[in-house]
């Protein structure tokens, strides 16, 4: 038996159940995992709320980090023993033990902690394929990252110094700015107190950016329109302020944009792209380019607390259950 989180019903935190569940054998391609930390991100709200539907009563959580304790026929690249993390699909990670896909489970290289590649693996792999795997972005180029003091943005922050990528921040404090800038981004506006289209249009001389990444959604699609160069690149990777209303291509026409929206499953769908995803992670965390600020912990009983948090706001840097 593993203590796992579900959902029976969608609504917000207290739709959250902590039960009992049944654990089982690895079958072909599975492996079973005893998990010592679990990641949290936006789109478990999204899940829970039904914005985003799941068959119900439906496990929750998208990334975590422990120990394989058994592996099924054919699985070759993890064995019995070995530190391992992920991001998969489908959810199931709020769970002290879980058997799962062994595809989507990368072995992990000692120096970095099993709270640390919970709170990394979605985040940061996210941060993989917006830098390399969308648009060709190149050291001297200017991007502009929404929330750039939460999990996802310390990373794009580390990750874009690392690359000698120039990278505009905003976020939704003083304090919150400051966090960014030290994670590594070379500006951050603050939204409540300044317009950020605004900013960008002066940090970039009126040129704007060569893309942006844009988690947040409704709110900021159309001010990060506006802050793109010429053919500039709008990724919109997350609907943090809730779904982006319907656009025109028209709107696109004046100077010839670029717009899409990925997830990160589309990548890691192939194996040997989400292994190599996952080592070029490591290897940025490992060499201290990339570093993971968790800045709240939370018992897996508390999951309720850890939601409410998140969707108010109120979290800076990577958010993680502990088991």
């Amino acid at each position: 038996m593993a203590r796992t989180v579900v959902v029976e019903e969608h609504g917000g935190p207290e739709a959250l159940k902590l039960v009992d569940r049944e654990v089982g054998e690895p079958g072909p391609g599975e492996i079973r995992i005893r998990q010592k930390a679990v990641g949290l991100n936006f789109i478990d709200t999204y899940q829970r709320s039904g914005l985003y539907k799941l068959d119900l009563p439906h496990a929750l959580g998208m990334e975590g980090a422990g120990v394989v304790e058994a592996v099924g026929d054919g699985v070759a690249h993890l064995k019995p023993g070995d530190r391992a993390a992920y991001a998969a699909t489908p959810p199931g990670a709020y769970a002290e033990a879980r058997v799962m896909s062994a595809a989507h489970v990368c072995p992990l290289p000692e120096g970095i902690s099993f709270e640390q590649a919970a709170a990394m693996m979605l985040q940061g792999m996210t941060v993989e394929y917006l830098f390399h795997r969308i648009v060709p972005l190149e050291r001297g180029d200017t991007v502009l990252f929404h929330a750039a003091a939460g999990g996802v943005g310390q990373i794009a922050c580390g990750w874009a110094r690392s690359e000698g990528i120039e990278l505009i921040g905003t976020a939704g404090s003083d304090e919150k700015c400051e966090m960014a800038l030290a994670a590594g981004a070379a500006h951050c506006i603050n939204y409540r107190t300044d317009d950020f289209v605004a900013g960008v249009k002066k940090i970039t001389g009126g040129k704007g950016v060569r893309a942006v990444m844009d988690g947040v959604g409704k709110d900021t699609f159309q001010g990060s329109l506006d802050c793109l160069r010429p053919v500039g690149m709008m990724m919109s990777f997350g609907n943090a302020s809730g779904p982006v209303p319907p656009i025109s291509l028209l709107d696109l026409a004046a100077k010839s944009l670029q717009v899409t929206r990925p997830t990160l499953f589309t990548f890691l769908a192939d194996f040997d792209t989400c292994q190599e995803m996952g080592k070029h992670l490591f290897t940025k965390a490992l060499s201290g380019e990339v570093q993971v600020n968790i800045g709240q912990r939370f018992a897996l009983e508390d999951v309720a607390e850890a939601h409410r948090a998140l969707e108010a706001r109120e979290t800076a840097g990577s958010t993680i259950l502990t088991l």
